[in-house]
């Protein structure tokens, strides 16, 4: 395509469109219909540009042309009520059964892995040796140690917030960074399972995997979970980069991501409510069965949240993705 020639025969339109555009008074109905049809014409005309002559500057000037069009022509929206609920009870869980596979794989990989760190380090003492001194370690693993005093050292709201703060941050980064091949995914991971492993290894080689087990699984079942989520997703969105499927790489991409996004904010959800566990029960003084009961109760809840809710809204034809009118406008692509 010849862009000095294409240039030359719509200009006019664009400048039209602009025109139109920037009308302080209403537009009459005749107006309102030639601003339609412009808008129309000049996606059709941005995207024939982008696929067959690119040019920085003109596509910058019909991207934001096209995107003050669709403004005029489809109005402003405004979020409500409805969405959250939307996002609640469809959008959210139905993104999380879209990714079942992905996440609970990666659940699995990484309990194995991090039950194998824990029998090495707890069945080897030259590992612990090269962790901590024996001192360091009897002080941590011993009742009322570091690793008990931990749950019980700061103020239980304070602790919840905090707890809430970084466990949102990994599960952003998890989803956030998957772009790049999930790659930095692996590498979180491995930094959680090994803490994790160690953790168990060192209290196990002490006799006291019980006590570690009744800390960590009232609020880590959910709290691993949603870790497990956002990497599995992460790394969903990291192989979308090397196998779109049908879509475009480009389609896929702004799919996928919007999808982790809204994710994003549901796991924060997820992991307020372990934070709150975690903060509030761990450390409480009911039996360990009792606070192991509720670790569980809020871990069924959550699966049956993704299978019953999301299964539901799956099939109805939710994909997690934002409504249609928030989308990017789709484009015809020239072949």
């Amino acid at each position: 395509m010849d862009l000095d020639v294409f240039v030359t025969a719509h200009r006019a339109e664009w400048d039209r469109l602009d025109a139109l555009l920037r009308r302080r008074r209403r537009l009459t109905g005749t107006e309102a219909d030639e601003l339609v049809a412009l808008y129309q014409r000049t996606a059709t005309h941005l995207s024939l540009i982008q696929s067959s002559a690119p040019d920085p500057q003109l596509t910058g000037r019909l991207t934001q042309l096209v995107a003050r069009a669709r403004s005029a022509v489809t109005g402003a929206r405004r979020a409500s009520w409805r969405d959250a609920v939307h996002f609640l009870l469809a959008g959210f869980p139905a993104a999380l059964y879209r990714t079942r596979r992905w996440w609970i794989t990666t659940a699995i990989v990484c309990t194995v892995v991090a039950a194998a760190i824990g029998w090495w380090i707890g069945t080897h003492p030259e590992v612990q040796s090269s962790i901590a001194a024996p001192a360091q370690i009897r002080e941590m693993t011993r009742p009322g140690g570091q690793y008990e005093s931990y749950y019980s050292t700061h103020a239980a709201t304070s602790f919840a917030a905090q707890v809430w703060t970084n466990n949102a941050q990994v599960a952003a980064l998890s989803l956030v960074l998957g772009v790049f091949l999930g790659l930095p995914v692996l590498w979180v991971l491995f930094q959680n399972m090994l803490n994790l492993g160690i953790g168990a290894g060192l209290m196990s080689s002490a006799g006291r995997l019980d006590t570690f087990l009744g800390l960590i699984l009232p609020h880590g079942l959910l709290e691993l979970t949603a870790v497990f989520v956002a990497a599995g997703t992460g790394l969903r969105l990291g192989w979308t980069v090397v196998d779109p499927g049908p879509r475009d790489r480009r389609t896929a991409l702004a799919e996928e991501g919007r999808a982790a996004m809204g994710m994003a904010i549901g796991l924060a959800l997820v992991l307020f409510v372990s934070g709150v566990i975690e903060g509030f029960v761990t450390p409480s003084g009911l039996p360990t069965c009792g606070r192991v009961g509720i670790g569980v109760a809020a871990e069924l809840a959550f699966l049956a949240y993704v299978y019953v809710l999301g299964g539901r809204a799956v099939r109805s034809g939710e994909t997690g993705d934002v409504e249609t009118a928030d989308r990017s406008q789709g484009l015809p692509t020239a072949a």
